[in-house]
């Protein structure tokens, strides 16, 4: 299965939100498309702010949080940041146990995300 049908990218105002639409994030082939995917955006669509739903994802390994670094050094350096929303508790605990918690912003959902940047879901 293609990466394009795992994960979605649509844009609200000036966020860009993906929805990572498969229950495991643990194939390394499918990290490194995503990964492929994502950065572009920041390089070349210049888009500076980022919601990325987590909300179906069961099953993460350790290989996502590094494309999730790269992703975030991208952004920063373009004065952007990325909101991580919906991750499941035992999910969360991975980020705290690599030690990168505070690195990310999260929220429950994706109205709260888009909420972080100055989009209300009534303007959408």
């Amino acid at each position: 299965m293609a990466v394009e049908s795992r994960v979605t990218v649509h844009n609200i105002k000036h966020v860009t939100v993906v929805n990572f639409r498969d229950s495991s994030m643990l194939d390394m082939a499918l990290i490194e498309d995503i990964g492929r995917m994502l950065y572009p955006l920041v390089d070349r669509q210049d888009r500076r702010h980022m919601v990325l739903d987590f909300s179906e994802v069961e099953f993460m390994s350790s290989s996502t949080l590094g494309v999730l670094l790269t992703l975030r050094q991208k952004l920063m350096k373009v004065g952007g940041r990325a909101a991580i929303c919906g991750l499941r508790p035992e999910l969360r605990r991975v980020f705290k146990i690599a030690a990168i918690e505070k690195m990310f912003d999260f929220y429950r959902n994706e109205e709260e995300a888009l909420n972080s940047f100055g989009v209300h879901t009534t303007e959408r």
